[in-house]
């Protein structure tokens, strides 16, 4: 059996080239999705939030699996937005507001997804397991960039892409308030291995033409 790796085969939306600003069109795809808000990777809401994701999402693998449809579990993806995009400007991460979420295979079913919280149920059951839902998500036309170093430094190249970048690529900004057009973020480093100049994220925005 192949054990299929996205990174790889859908390389233009998980493995772009590094340090390089584009304007792709993402499909509509499905996801594991779980609403929050506080600081990423401090406040409680985001630590029980990964916690209830990433079982849904290897029980899931593990029922593929049984289908003989084995594949390496997609990167974690977040959107992020703030009531008050001041908040977000101006790093005040305990109002920040996020969407923490992971990529399913097109064969993946409704019926395997509740299968999957029902064995995720059976011992230890994450906190917020009945938080997770499985929704599609059609973003469009978008930004991307792939950024080699620390979250820390993601504002000058974000600065770049929205001031200018974008643009002179003939689009725009779009919508904010709008949920499909948040800042979202795909981590392919894992931060408790990765040194952050080493971390590598991918960066997108959708817009709009001008």
């Amino acid at each position: 059996m192949t054990k299929v790796d996205f990174k790889k085969t859908l390389k233009p939306l998980y493995g772009p080239k590094p340090k390089k600003y584009e304007i792709i069109e993402i499909p509509k795809m499905n996801f594991l999705m779980i609403d929050g808000i506080g600081s990423p990777g401090t406040s409680e809401a985001y630590m029980d939030s990964l916690g209830a994701l990433y079982p849904m999402a290897y029980k899931t693998k593990f029922l593929a699996k049984a289908m003989d449809k084995d594949y390496v579990v997609p990167p974690l993806e977040g959107l992020w937005w703030a009531d008050d995009m001041n908040d977000f400007v101006a790093d005040n991460k305990d109002n920040w507001r996020w969407t923490m979420m992971i990529m399913q295979p097109e064969w993946v079913t409704e019926d395997m997804i509740e299968q999957a919280r029902d064995m995720a149920r059976q011992k230890n059951p994450p906190k917020l397991l009945d938080n997770v839902r499985f929704e599609s998500y059609d973003e469009g036309v978008v930004a991307q960039y792939l950024h080699i170093g620390s979250y820390a430094d993601e504002a000058p190249v974000l600065q770049y892409m929205h001031k200018q970048y974008i643009p002179e690529q003939g689009y725009k900004m779009p919508d904010l308030t709008a949920k499909v057009n948040k800042h979202h973020e795909i981590y392919l480093s894992d931060p408790r291995r990765v040194a952050p100049e080493k971390l590598k994220t991918i960066l997108r925005q959708p817009v709009e033409l001008i």
